[in-house]
């Protein structure tokens, strides 16, 4: 089903259609600002899901939630069959890479923060590969824009020494995690945590915003991924404050 979607990818594809708009007038050279902004919340809400939804499944049930990839996977394609919803069963797409690669770290490899970033980036190669055939831009710069706002975050947690209380958390009971979120806070709340905070919050905002302008359906879908990862920040540090 793969192969009979990249073959016919070159006559259902949205994306190509806007880019011929280039060279043809008769069509719309961008998506309409409604359809826009539903592709902007729909990556909000995916980026969302695997922090209230897969993170506390996938504690209890890591291979299932591995299994799962394949429904996205399923139906993704199911949805990129159709002109008509083709742009969904892309993002859809994007969106199985982080969930496959949540539900491997997330169920296995939690405990070490150091390991973060490499299973997350493991879908990587595949969307880079994907982007230089032109082939499935929504879903691959979502999973992007869903990757850069990790690596930013992640940097954050080295920068301002919070790994030792990401240790601590993923190795204790939830009744003990109160105290370590509120010794983690106190780093956080110095002014080199609040400095750098306000400057990785600023690239994030400008990366993000900046994407917006371009009124192109793969750069909503990046832009929300990324302006999203300064929404589940701002719930995780929430959650420290009031723990």
């Amino acid at each position: 089903m793969i192969n009979q979607t990249f073959s016919s990818y070159t006559v259902t594809n949205p994306t190509l259609e806007i880019n011929d708009s280039l060279k043809n007038p008769s069509l719309p050279n961008f998506i309409s600002s409604r359809q826009g902004w539903l592709i902007f919340l729909a990556s909000v809400f995916l980026v969302s899901v695997p922090v209230f939804i897969e993170a506390p499944l996938v504690r209890s049930f890591p291979t299932l939630s591995v299994m799962i990839t394949g429904f996205w996977v399923w139906l993704s394609i199911s949805l990129m069959s159709r002109l008509q919803t083709y742009l969904w069963g892309d993002i859809l797409f994007g969106f199985s890479w982080t969930w496959l690669t949540g539900a491997i770290y997330w169920g296995w490899l939690r405990y070490e923060p150091i390991w973060h970033i490499p299973i997350e980036a493991l879908g990587l190669p595949f969307a880079v590969w994907c982007l230089t055939k032109n082939w499935g831009k929504v879903g691959n710069w979502f999973y992007l824009g869903s990757l850069l706002g990790t690596v930013l975050t992640d940097i954050y947690f080295y920068l301002v020494d919070l790994m030792p209380y990401w240790r601590q958390i993923m190795r204790t009971s939830p009744e003990g995690a109160s105290q370590i979120l509120k010794n983690a806070l106190t780093q956080v709340q110095t002014p080199w945590g609040v400095g750098w905070a306000i400057i990785l919050a600023l690239i994030l905002m400008t990366v993000g915003t900046a994407s917006l302008l371009n009124k192109q359906s793969h750069w909503y879908a990046f832009g929300g991924a990324v302006l999203s990862t300064i929404l589940v920040d701002s719930l995780f540090l929430l959650a420290a404050v009031l723990a």
